[in-house]
């Protein structure tokens, strides 16, 4: 049970990680403007393979991918 409560206290120190694209998993990701405004959560546009949406990935730890190698 204190795995538990360790976990909540992570969780609530932590600050959000950085987003991806869940097509891809590329953290270059721009907001873009949103019709609805405080409504309605904003689109997001990768910029590795061109994904527009409402959805991106939180990322925790070193789980990122900042750029292709190769």
């Amino acid at each position: 049970m204190s795995d538990f409560f360790d976990t909540l206290k992570n969780l609530r120190h932590s600050g959000p990680g950085p987003l991806a694209c869940p097509v891809c998993g590329s953290v270059k990701i721009q907001q873009r403007g949103s019709l609805g405004g405080w409504l309605l959560p904003p689109d997001w546009a990768c910029l590795d393979c061109g994904y527009v949406g409402k959805l991106v990935l939180e990322l925790e730890g070193e789980n990122t991918k900042n750029e292709k190698n190769g």
